[in-house]
């Protein structure tokens, strides 16, 4: 999957970066070499974060197990 990114440089000499597409999806690096990396680490958990959320609200007792698919 592809994210668009938002790097911005903070008061305090770091870099901060927000991925707009994934609300409160936030990271920072000390250089952009560093935030990149660190932004991906957070896309990643928020992404398993929200499919947590919704493999909890699925039904108890559904039909069909659900599949894990990796992308």
């Amino acid at each position: 999957m592809i994210f668009h990114v938002v790097l911005e440089k903070a008061e305090d000499g770091w870099i901060v970066a927000e991925a707009p597409a994934l609300p409160g999806c936030v990271s920072q690096g000390k250089d952009e070499k560093e935030a990149l990396e660190n932004i991906k680490e957070a896309i990643t958990a928020w992404l398993w974060a929200e499919d947590q959320k919704a493999v909890a609200s699925l039904p108890k007792k559904l039909k069909h197990k659900p599949i894990v698919v990796a992308v």
